[in-house]
């Protein structure tokens, strides 16, 4: 059963960095989920499927892997430079394409 230590990254849907700073151990899954054909529920027999901790930092969450002898595979995040720009760039002279409507 190997775990993925990873640092979540923000949804489509938020603009700011909440629950981006923390590192989080999930488990890969070790079965293919299944449809039950009576009520169309879908379920696995897999429960570290829903275990799911997080940590400060990365080496915390290593050294939980290493001290409970769980195999894990680390997953580094891609910094994403921030680039300001201010309202008042799209009316300035020494632009690349004139501003239009």
């Amino acid at each position: 059963m190997v775990a993925r230590i990873y640092r979540p990254t923000r949804t489509a849907m938020q603009s700011g960095k909440a629950k981006t700073r923390e590192w989080l151990l999930e488990y890969e899954p070790a079965e293919r989920k299944q449809v039950e054909p009576l009520m169309g529920y879908t379920s696995s027999g897999d429960m570290f499927q829903q275990v799911r901790l997080s940590f400060e930092n990365k080496e915390q969450a290593i050294a939980y892997a290493e001290r409970n002898g769980i195999a894990y595979r680390i997953e580094e995040p891609l910094e994403t430079k921030r680039v300001r720009v201010s309202y008042s760039d799209n009316f300035r002279y020494d632009r690349r394409q004139p501003w239009t409507h």
